[in-house]
């Protein structure tokens, strides 16, 4: 009969739901920041907590990184590296945390002055939701957003019925 060693007594890292985040509107290049690559970018973050190690681990630079976030339209993609990067380990972490869930929400929020070049951003691109188990990566999933599809509906049939 084989006996096996008991498991290590390491405390395990309590695990953070990333929010889910529309990503950031560029324009296309298959060697950029793909809406893939910024969804894999959030969960080896989440994993790691080190944004040098994250940007290996897509195949982009550190700089560029930080150069996409700070970009217009990055709202829900700055508010998940934040959750990525947060802690509920102390009291200042868990506050830090609540206000980048909450800006994460407010992300989500469709503002009233969105523009139907963004409408159709936030429909071909969808929303991207990271994967974890065990405060590891595990993969991506891509939601199509059917509020901003119905939303361009509406403004293109608005748009027809005043032509």
């Amino acid at each position: 009969m084989k006996h096996y060693p008991p498991r290590s007594a390491r405390p395990r890292r309590p695990s953070i739901t990333i929010p889910p985040f529309h990503a950031v509107p560029l324009r296309h290049r298959a060697d950029g920041w793909t809406p893939v690559r910024q969804a894999e970018f959030i969960g080896h973050l989440a994993a790691t907590r080190s944004v040098a190690a994250a940007a290996r681990g897509v195949s982009m630079a550190r700089e560029t990184a930080y150069r996409l976030r700070a970009r217009p339209g990055a709202q829900g993609f700055a508010a998940a590296w934040d959750v990525a990067l947060g802690s509920v380990r102390s009291e200042a972490g868990r506050a830090r945390l609540e206000a980048a869930l909450e800006a994460a929400r407010a992300a989500r929020q469709a503002d009233r002055k969105v523009t139907i070049p963004e409408l159709e951003w936030r429909v071909a691109s969808g929303i991207w939701q990271v994967m974890l188990r065990g405060g590891r990566y595990v993969g991506v999933v891509r939601k199509p957003d059917e509020t901003a599809l119905l939303a361009l509906l509406s403004r293109t049939r608005a748009a027809a019925g005043r032509a």
